[in-house]
């Protein structure tokens, strides 16, 4: 619970115009850091000067990447512009985070091959989601029922990274798992709908007052919901909301370790993986480009330079996800 009068009413804001969670606890992460780097004093007080220095103290002092200091700039570009009402003028004299050269981790085949063979029921499909579509983690958690287009080999994502909507492929040895984790999720569903006090699924964009049974509808239901129930943040509402991100990582971490894969690995590098190997398959990069939601083809080019080959056998590149099993059991 947020103990300052000023960040509450910011966090009563933004809910109220349906900003997201993450983009909320961002947000209100530097609107704090930059109050109490200014003292404590109300921001006011000053202006574009202080807003400079600070961004100038995070690349200094906290050595941010440039991707966190832009959410800080955001998020004080907001504060004066919303809250304070009183919007920033030039900020751009300020010591810009330096952007260090990056090379994806990727795992051969081979290695995908052995993860997967580490994990089984709900845990094997969602790795084998994130490397067979290229899904990104906060991505996958959020799908929906209604997202998986079984007809047509087809996810639908909505509201991907910089609010950007595509579809992927889905791999066809992934259509009877996912039957299957769609009977457990209405198995759920009819579960939940029992209990008087129980609310539904989360509604984006307030479509539960226009679609008000849509939130007891299978459809709208999150493909991987969360093993309990739980209160709406700031309400008393009780929903059903999709599983934990942090929870990914922390299995495929684990999975890792028992495959005897050496590389340093999270949930993204899967994505990698996916992109790579796609593009030795002799896939054209502007395809891959639109699967991954790139806006710029440049940022897709870095899968296909010497340093992200992988070397392995040459499995096809689909029935990879058929490996490990999947079962009721996670």
């Amino acid at each position: 619970m947020l103990k300052s009068p000023f960040l509450r009413s910011i966090y009563q804001y933004m809910l109220a115009r349906h900003y997201s969670r993450r983009t909320i606890k961002a947000y209100l992460y530097w609107i704090k850091g930059y109050i109490v780097f200014n003292s404590k004093r109300h921001p006011a007080e000053f202006g574009e000067s202080e807003v400079e220095a600070f961004l100038t103290y995070l690349s200094v002092k906290r050595h941010v990447a440039p991707g966190t200091q832009s959410v800080a700039l955001n998020s004080l570009v907001f504060l004066y512009k919303n809250i304070i009402n009183r919007p920033l003028g030039d900020v751009s004299q300020f010591r810009r985070a330096k952007r260090e050269p990056k090379l994806p981790v990727v795992l051969t085949t081979d290695e995908v091959t052995r993860l997967l063979s580490q994990l089984k029921g709900t845990h094997w499909l969602i790795t084998a989601l994130m490397y067979g579509s290229g899904l990104r983690r906060v991505e996958l958690a959020r799908l929906r029922v209604k997202d998986i287009d079984l007809d047509h080999l087809q996810i639908r994502v909505w509201n991907g990274k910089g609010g950007k909507h595509r579809v992927v492929t889905l791999a066809e040895e992934l259509i009877e798992p996912l039957k299957f984790q769609i009977t457990h999720v209405e198995r759920l569903m009819k579960e939940d709908s029992l209990l008087p006090d129980y609310c539904g699924v989360y509604m984006p964009n307030a479509l539960a007052a226009k679609y008000p049974s849509a939130p007891f509808q299978l459809g709208w239901q999150y493909l991987f919901p969360s093993g309990r129930r739980s209160f709406e943040p700031g309400t008393n509402t009780i929903r059903r909301h999709h599983i934990d991100e942090s929870g990914i990582s922390k299995f495929i971490r684990s999975a890792r370790y028992k495959a005897g894969i050496s590389k340093e690995i999270s949930s993204h590098t899967l994505r990698h993986c996916f992109a790579t190997h796609l593009l030795q398959s002799g896939v054209d990069i502007r395809t891959v480009q639109e699967q991954l939601g790139h806006t710029d083809v440049t940022t897709t080019e870095i899968y296909s330079c010497p340093q992200t080959r992988s070397t392995g056998s040459a499995k096809p590149f689909k029935s990879i996800v058929s490996c490990g099993t999947h079962n009721s059991s996670a």
